[in-house]
């Protein structure tokens, strides 16, 4: 049973680091001040599905760009192992945040900056397509989804999770996802230099 379903904990697990769904509340909520509840569960309706839409096409299009111009599937676990693991260091770093977020911003913030990049920005965007190329379509495309549907739950109870851990402990989520999320990249490149050498 376990060996059915590992492809599926071991695709899920990197892509729900690299999601980082409890980290976003807090941008979520300072994007959507004000809003009336009307408003928030349209724009989470459109974040979630611009999230989804922007992964499944980089997962497709993405892996046939990349067969095109033949590079393998050790190279990507190197480069984007190394992409990864900048990404989560300059996360990791003293006031850091996924993206900026202008003091006048409007209520059309479901597909930017929402959707994309905060939700499917290019830690997820990288860790979908090494899935791919590790466990291949099903466990990836199947934890993707999962996470997506997890997104949806945490923004629609936002202001709850927020009472329960408050800002501190969202952001100290969030550090630990980055340091998981760069273990993850060391190990990426690690299975890639194997992958080269084992040619």
């Amino acid at each position: 049973m376990f060996k059915v379903l590992e492809p599926f904990i071991l695709t899920f697990i990197p892509i729900f680091v690299a999601v980082d769904a409890i980290g976003n509340i807090p941008l979520f909520l300072s994007l959507v001040e004000g809003a009336t509840e009307k408003e928030r569960r349209r724009i989470i309706s459109e974040s979630v599905t611009t999230a989804i839409v922007v992964a499944f096409l980089f997962v497709f299009i993405g892996k046939w760009v990349l067969r095109f111009i033949g590079i393998t599937i050790a190279d990507f676990q190197i480069a984007g192992g190394i992409l990864l693991f900048f990404i989560s260091m300059r996360l990791l770093m003293p006031g850091a945040t996924k993206i900026f977020i202008p003091e006048n911003h409007d209520r059309d913030v479901g597909v930017f900056p929402l959707g994309t990049p905060l939700i499917t920005g290019p830690a997820v965007l990288t860790t979908t397509l090494m899935m791919l190329d590790t466990f291949k379509v099903l466990p990836t495309i199947t934890s993707l989804v999962i996470n997506m549907i997890i997104v949806w739950i945490t923004l629609i109870k936002a202001d709850k999770i927020m009472q329960i851990m408050g800002t501190s402990g969202t952001r100290a989520f969030s550090k630990i996802m980055y340091i998981l999320l760069a273990a993850i990249a060391v190990m990426m490149v690690r299975l890639g230099i194997q992958g080269i050498f084992s040619r």
